[in-house]
């Protein structure tokens, strides 16, 4: 459960951080060359992979587990 709610974490973090930078980016708190750009960039660039990679493939290995698991569970018993 666990890794789930991790995975689902990542994915909607990665995409909240790239809104974040867009927001900024259309003017607000100062839009580009500011100190929040700045920081939104940076943000965005730990999102990316969030939203792309990394949360999407916990939920795949999540259930590669699941299965590996419940194939071996006669062997274990």
């Amino acid at each position: 459960m666990t890794g789930f709610l991790l995975a689902i974490f990542m994915a909607n973090a990665g995409g909240a951080w790239d809104n974040a930078k867009k927001f900024i980016e259309a003017g607000a708190y100062g839009g580009k060359g500011s100190e929040a750009h700045h920081a939104a960039v940076v943000g965005d660039t730990i999102g990316d992979p969030f939203k792309d990679t990394s949360g999407p493939a916990m939920n795949i290995v999540i259930k590669v587990m699941t299965i590996v698991s419940l194939i071996f569970a006669s062997a274990f018993v």
